[in-house]
C-alpha cells in the first residue's frame, strides 16, 4: 500500500487519479503506524512553505517522515519541505536534501510564479530511467531548489538554472508535478512505484 501523507496542504485529487491510472493501492493518510507500514510514501503539497511545516509539526510527522527508510516521494511543496530551510516565511524544512529553497530572482519579461511546461535535463537515476533529456513537465511554483549534490534533473526559467529533482537515499522530490505532467509524469510515478 503507498502512503499518500494528508496535511492538508497536496493537490490530492490529481495525485490520487494518477495512482488510480496505474493501478496503485493506495490510502490518504496521517496515521503514523499506516504510513510507517506502507511499501511507499508520497508527500504531495500545493501552497507556502512555512504553513506546510507548521502543519507537519501539527501532526507530529517530521520526524516520522526523516526516519522513514522505504522510497518516499515529495511533490513541489512537499519536495522543498524536505529541504534544509526556506525563504518562503523564513521557515527552517525537513532537512533531508542539502538545498536551501530560494524565490525566482525579478527579472524583466520573467513571470512569477512559474507556470506551465518546461524542459527536464535528467542525470542518472532510477526515478527518471526512460526519460528523455530535454522532455516536458509541468509546474506551477514561486520558489525552487538551487542546484546542490543531491541534484538529479535541471531546469531552466529566465536566468535561473535551478532543481528539477532531487534524491538522498531512498528520499526523492519533484518540482514539477508529475501528476499533471501527461506521459512523461505517468512513467516517473511508474519508476517510483518500481523502485
Amino acid at each position: 500500500m503507498i502512503a499518500v501523507i494528508d496535511y492538508e496542504m497536496g493537490n490530492l485529487r490529481s495525485v490520487g487519479n494518477a495512482l488510480d491510472r496505474l493501478g496503485a493501492e493506495w490510502k490518504l493518510t496521517a496515521d503514523h503506524d499506516e504510513i510507517r507500514r506502507a511499501s511507499k510514501v508520497l508527500l504531495p503539497g500545493v501552497g507556502n512553505d512555512a504553513e506546510a511545516m507548521a502543519r507537519l509539526r501539527d501532526r507530529d510527522l517530521c520526524q516520522l517522515i526523516r526516519d522513514l527508510r522505504r522510497p518516499v516521494l515529495g511533490i513541489c511543496v512537499g519536495m522543498q519541505v524536505m529541504c534544509r530551510h526556506s525563504e518562503e516565511g523564513d521557515v527552517d524544512c525537513l532537512g533531508i536534501f542539502d538545498a536551501k529553497v530560494r524565490r525566482f530572482p525579478d527579472e524583466d519579461g520573467l513571470k512569477v510564479p512559474h507556470v506551465g511546461w518546461n524542459r527536464i535535463n535528467n542525470l542518472d537515476s532510477k526515478l527518471l530511467k526512460g526519460i528523455e533529456r530535454g522532455a516536458y513537465v509541468y509546474y506551477v511554483h514561486s520558489y525552487y531548489a538551487p542546484l546542490c549534490p543531491d541534484t538529479i534533473a535541471t531546469t531552466r526559467y529566465g536566468s535561473t538554472m535551478f532543481s528539477a529533482a532531487l534524491k538522498y537515499e531512498n528520499f526523492y522530490g519533484t518540482q514539477f508535478h508529475p501528476e499533471k505532467s501527461g506521459d512523461v509524469g505517468e512513467k516517473i510515478l511508474e519508476n517510483f512505484l518500481a523502485l
